[in-house]
């Protein structure tokens, strides 16, 4: 799960990956429209802790309200809810 979830304004996402593999790390409003790639490639097993400042891919802040990040790898998929309060 996202630290600190509720967050203003940043979030921080964390993972560990046992082995070499393609990752996409997303985050998607509640319509789920993409808002944010985070990650996309080819990562080395270890620690990641990702951080998301609330800023869209156009670059422009994003409203306060309930937001999903989706990460997939070769034999993994999960979805997280956190939620932006300004």
């Amino acid at each position: 799960q996202n630290y600190p979830n509720p967050f203003n304004p940043t979030t921080h996402i964390s993972f560990v990956l046992p082995k070499n593999t393609t990752v996409e790390l997303q985050v998607f409003n509640i319509l789920g429209q993409l808002v944010k790639v985070l990650v996309d490639g080819e990562l080395e097993a270890g620690e990641y802790n990702i951080e998301w400042d609330g800023v869209s891919q156009s670059g422009k802040s994003v409203a306060s309200g309930i937001y999903f990040y989706r990460i997939k790898t070769e034999d993994f998929v999960q979805v997280k809810k956190m939620i932006l309060l300004k």
